[in-house]
């Protein structure tokens, strides 16, 4: 699923010879929606191919349409690198539910450690401090619920393959934007105008809402423990989480008992909750992180300070409890 072309007009000259790098080719194979789109369920088994590396280099333009600035076009571009197989389904298998941070070390090992990027970057008279860590430059990324370039990306490329927007309508959100100056004195992305503000946020919350439903928070759980059991019983080593998810099938589906589990995942359609586990086996209670933005307004401030019925929907959602028990099945 590439909108590269809503971004920036073309991928400048500069970029193109970074994609062709290995660690960069392997994001290919590496899906944005964290192994829910391989289940049964609805709302992701009729989604649209979405890679990290579609997200990538999304983030790249980004950061280069807003900034001109080489380090940070390449520090965008670099920035899930070290993401594994299945996303932060890795972070749920250890145990990062809450800030899905785990995923994001080795990041600059892995950097470091490529000789053929070293040399582009020395052509580009950038070095590995530069490129190495997205958080220094604010444009990329900062702090929810701000809006950088990375969450800016996935909202309106996910916006669209969940059917939220139409690819018109994210087109305009994302020509009212331009860096602004905010709540922290950093620079931000920022929109022009309430309306399209407003727009995008509710779009944003909706999107929210998918990646702690019932459906997601069960599929990246069961599937953590899938990947959780064929690491202990030697099916997959650790460095096989950071190949391809098309490599790491092809080794559960190799064996019969992890093929069973991993059919019963592809199975899962349906979602039971309840305030207590039944007699099922299972149920599972599960939380996990609640990502939002809230956008500002040029000259004006936050959509929440302008709205009441966004923030009243906004506090709702981070409200909503995660304390009850869930089932899937086929």
């Amino acid at each position: 699923m590439e909108h590269w072309h809503i971004y920036h007009g073309e991928i400048p000259d500069f970029l193109r010879d970074y994609l062709r790098l290995p660690m960069l080719r392997r994001l290919r194979d590496v899906g944005m929606n964290c192994g829910c789109e391989y289940t049964s369920f609805p709302r992701f088994r009729a989604l649209e191919p979405y890679s990290r590396f579609d997200h990538s280099v999304g983030v790249a333009l980004i950061v280069w349409h807003f900034t001109g600035d080489a380090a940070q076009a390449v520090a965008g571009l670099l920035h899930d690198v070290a993401t594994p197989v299945f996303a932060h389904v890795v972070d749920f298998m250890r145990g990062d539910y809450l800030k899905q941070e785990a995923t994001e070390a080795g990041t600059e090992a892995m950097i470091a450690g490529s000789r053929q990027l070293r040399a582009l970057l020395a052509r580009d008279g950038l070095e590995t401090g530069d490129v190495c860590d997205y958080h220094r430059y604010p444009i990329a990324d900062n702090d929810s619920p701000r809006l950088s370039a990375d969450r800016l990306e996935y909202t309106l490329g996910n916006s669209v393959n969940f059917g939220l927007r139409s690819l018109d309508a994210v087109r305009r959100m994302y020509e009212d934007l331009a860096v602004g100056v905010g709540d922290d004195g950093q620079p931000e992305l920022a929109f022009a105008h309430e309306a399209l503000a407003s727009d995008f946020a509710d779009a944003a919350l909706a999107c929210s809402g998918i990646y702690v439903s019932d459906e997601d928070r069960y599929a990246m759980q069961r599937l953590s423990e899938l990947l959780r059991s064929a690491v202990d019983r030697g099916i997959l080593g650790e460095k096989d989480l950071y190949a391809t998810e098309s490599e790491v099938i092809e080794r559960l589906l190799a064996d019969p008992a992890a093929s069973a589990e991993w059919e019963a995942f592809r199975a899962l359609r349906r979602i039971d909750t309840a305030p207590a586990a039944g007699p099922e086996a299972g149920w599972r209670r599960i939380a996990a992180k609640k990502r939002c933005i809230d956008p500002m307004v040029l000259g004006q401030g936050r959509l929440s300070e302008l709205s009441l019925s966004f923030a009243d929907r906004l506090a709702a959602f981070r409200a909503q409890p995660q304390d009850y028990w869930v089932l899937g099945g086929p």
